[in-house]
């Protein structure tokens, strides 16, 4: 990796709807934003950044061509937690070779929201 950069930082979600996408990611994560203003806003999650910025008309580019995986411990579990909360089904819990699982769901918005469990990785 090139010494300017310090890896991945922030993942930015476009919605529709900027008031009903923060209620129902402070929901998902369990908290609300540090950082909340008509034009974006930010979670910390685990040093990294959610970021939810409102599209013009509710018309947006969002949808598969750009996939952001979050850490987690339990997949099947997180999964099933954004399914249950309205999320669409995209790519269930799947194994994609030496212990590394993933998944992915589509956000009310159509964006999609990616979890890999990786062992490998510490944390």
């Amino acid at each position: 990796m090139s010494a300017s950069l310090l890896g991945l930082r922030t993942c930015i979600y476009r919605v529709s709807d900027l008031a009903s996408a923060t209620e129902w990611y402070s929901r998902f994560l369990g908290f609300g934003p540090y950082f909340n203003e008509p034009f974006y806003v930010g979670f910390e999650v685990g040093g990294y950044e959610l970021g939810l910025q409102p599209v013009e008309n509710g018309k947006s580019s969002v949808g598969e061509n750009i996939e952001t995986y979050w850490g987690v411990e339990n997949i099947e579990a997180v999964y099933a937690t954004l399914l249950e909360m309205g999320a669409t089904a995209h790519q269930p819990p799947t194994e994609v070779g030496e212990g590394i699982r993933v998944a992915t769901a589509k956000d009310p918005w159509g964006n999609l929201i990616g979890v890999i469990y990786n062992p490998h990785f510490n944390t």
